[in-house]
């Protein structure tokens, strides 16, 4: 059986456009796209460290954005039955597979005609 990212896929305009939406939903959140950034190259940190390293966001607002991030198989979250109990945070190798692809992002965002730098 072939892997499904070996294949190539045939975009309509509109499958395109939906597609594209439903991945930018998918890290849209004030808190995502540094959680993600913190995450990248292999890192596992504790929810406290994640607290630690990101000013501003709360508890509350922490836990429902990995959750969510979580839930669409972005972020894997590993519970160690310890007292207290020992939580831990990283990438999928799905999640992880959206550095280049934020990288790419940021370069198209940094070549801005006009930008100087």
């Amino acid at each position: 059986m072939t892997d499904q990212m070996d294949t190539p896929r045939e975009y309509t305009q509109e499958s395109a456009t939906e597609g594209v939406e439903a991945a930018l939903r998918m890290i849209e959140g004030r808190w995502k796209l540094i959680i993600l950034f913190h995450l990248f190259g292999g890192r596992v940190l504790r929810f406290s460290e994640l607290e630690r390293a990101i000013p501003g966001v709360s508890q509350k607002m922490l836990i429902q954005q990995l959750r969510q991030m979580e839930g669409d198989g972005i972020v894997k979250r590993t519970v160690y039955p310890e007292v207290p109990p020992k939580v831990e945070y990283s990438l999928t190798d799905w999640g992880q597979s959206l550095c280049p692809a934020l990288d790419a992002l940021l370069t198209w965002a940094g070549n801005r005609p006009g930008e100087t730098r």
